[in-house]
């Protein structure tokens, strides 16, 4: 499935953006759209756009927030879990080349900037992001990898 994006800096529409091709993650991504953002009632989702880097093309998949704070400045926190699977997820990947993303949080699209969190970052916000996913921490044990979170705040946000 693909959709353009507009790009809320330049008003204008980019490429195509393919979806995740996963087949629970792309259903997660249609139940995002169908229910106005809101797919799982009590848990916190969002659309994250990547530009492929390898590709060029623009990525969009489904992800679990919390957000780093109160108010329109907290930046959101992602994790990049990949299912504790060993290998980091294409979408962190795709960030790490392009920390120039797009979110949609319920019927909000809006480009941002990610990076990923500090060590200590990581330390202070991991209890609340298990609070939000409790999977999140069977994965931590499942792989020998740093699962590495992610602090994305709207343009012009950035500190």
């Amino acid at each position: 499935m693909t959709s353009p994006v507009r790009d809320t800096v330049h008003d204008s529409v980019h490429d195509p953006v393919r979806d995740n091709p996963t087949p629970w993650v792309a259903d997660h991504i249609r139940r995002f759209e169908e229910t106005g953002g809101h797919p799982r009632p009590g848990t916190d989702d969002l659309l994250l756009t990547t530009r492929g880097r390898k590709s060029g093309q623009l990525r969009r998949t489904a992800l679990v927030y919390v957000r780093d704070g109160e108010g329109d400045r907290a930046p959101y926190v992602l994790t990049a879990s990949n299912g504790g699977g060993d290998r980091h997820p294409a979408w962190y990947l795709n960030l790490l080349a392009d920390p120039e993303v797009v979110l949609q949080v319920g019927s909000d699209t809006f480009t941002a900037t990610a990076r990923p969190a500090t060590a200590a970052e990581s330390a202070r916000l991991w209890p609340a992001v298990v609070a939000a996913m409790p999977s999140y921490a069977a994965y931590r044990t499942a792989t020998t990898r740093e699962i590495p979170l992610v602090l994305v705040s709207p343009a012009g946000l950035t500190d």
